[in-house]
């Protein structure tokens, strides 16, 4: 058997100069590794001090809204049962939602809500009165009373 050129030799293969740029020298995937984690570091802090000035900014654990139950549903009304969570003595405004079966609001009310001296839980029943059959009942929020 005889050899041809174009048989490769077992060591690094060679190209030819200038075909296909400049060969990078090893070690430069470090800095860019260590470059992105710390971007990543860096977009990572900035996205906690936003979300903890927009909590408090607009969230307030004082006040906390649940739905019970929603009952009576007629044409015309729904009963909502929620339970309110305020600061101790303190009164709220809560905004009371109906939405129909394919999610269109039927009803919305905002009714004030308030606790006896030293009670910081109250449970409230309120009838609200839609335009259509509601489908679900929801309490949107609670907000300390202006």
């Amino acid at each position: 058997m005889t050899e041809t050129h174009a048989t490769i030799s077992p060591g690094a293969p060679v190209f030819p100069t200038g075909r296909y740029g400049r060969r990078r020298a090893s070690g430069g995937g470090r800095r860019r590794t260590l470059l992105a984690a710390l971007a990543l570091l860096a977009l990572l802090a900035a996205l906690s001090l936003i979300s903890v000035r927009l909590y408090q900014q607009y969230g307030d654990p004082n006040y906390r809204a649940e739905v019970i139950t929603y009952t009576d549903i007629t044409d015309t009304q729904m009963v909502l049962d929620f339970r309110v969570t305020v600061p101790a003595g303190e009164s709220a405004v809560c905004v009371l939602r109906a939405r129909d079966r394919a999610g269109a609001q039927v009803a919305r009310e905002e009714i004030t809500v308030a606790a006896a001296p030293g009670e910081r839980h109250l449970t409230v029943r309120h009838r609200l009165s839609t335009t259509a059959r509601p489908f679900i009942g929801e309490v949107l929020r609670c907000r300390p009373l202006a």
